[in-house]
């Protein structure tokens, strides 16, 4: 069983299902770790590039796993498969794969971006998935690994509880449950990136929208 960085783990721990769908496998770890755990019966690897295609071949070799050579979602019939993963994108590629070919994207979605991830909260509120886990991982880097839930009962996309009780701008920048949880390595990384904010001289429209939503979330829970 490979051994897999915190992120992945995170990543993993939120999926179980019968036939699970990476998009972006690159060495296919994740998919044979869920292999060899028992946690999904069959893995679909779909690679855009041929190396990582020939990586990911060569991991899952014997095992339970299609290995396809394709773009995004094209690799994929609609229904084949329970859930999806695509892990270390940016959130705008994420939702333009996403986006493509809606009605092949299962029913359970696991994203983990390594920015942007108000993008795709804001895809999942569009098309009627709910957020049901969002973690934080701190390592080298900080990573958000979020896991979505279609919801069938209504046609309205963008009425998802996580959002109930939270202010939607900070929610879609930092996390609705991660705002909920309001844990301390949380809080920490948001006075952080305040202190940072307000130190620059000159703001982009988005690091002023990101100051402006870290300024009201911060002041309704009495810091800095």
């Amino acid at each position: 069983m490979p051994k897999l960085d915190e992120r992945l783990k995170a990543v993993a721990v939120q999926i179980r299902s019968r036939v699970h769908a990476d998009i972006g496998s690159d060495h296919g770890h994740l998919l044979k770790a869920l292999l060899t755990s028992g946690r999904i019966e069959r893995g679909i690897a779909i690679e855009v590039n041929q190396r990582p295609f020939e990586n990911s071949r060569s991991t899952l070799s014997g095992l339970a796993a299609d290995v396809r050579l394709a773009d995004g979602l094209e690799g994929l019939s609609p229904g084949e498969a329970d859930s999806l993963s695509i892990c270390g994108m940016g959130g705008e590629l994420m939702t333009r794969i996403l986006e493509t070919h809606p009605g092949r994207v299962p029913a359970d979605v696991v994203l983990q971006p390594h920015r942007r991830p108000d993008a795709v909260r804001r895809w999942a509120l569009q098309s009627g998935f709910h957020l049901v886990e969002e973690q934080l991982v701190v390592g080298r880097q900080r990573y958000v690994v979020m896991r979505f839930r279609l919801d069938r009962s209504t046609a309205e996309s963008a009425n998802d509880p996580a959002y109930d009780a939270v202010d939607r701008e900070a929610a879609l920048l930092f996390g609705p449950l991660l705002i909920k949880r309001w844990e301390t390595r949380f809080r920490d990384i948001l006075v952080e990136e305040y202190q940072y904010l307000m130190r620059l001289d000159q703001r982009t429209d988005d690091s002023a929208q990101r100051l402006s939503a870290l300024s009201k979330l911060l002041d309704r829970n009495g810091l800095p």
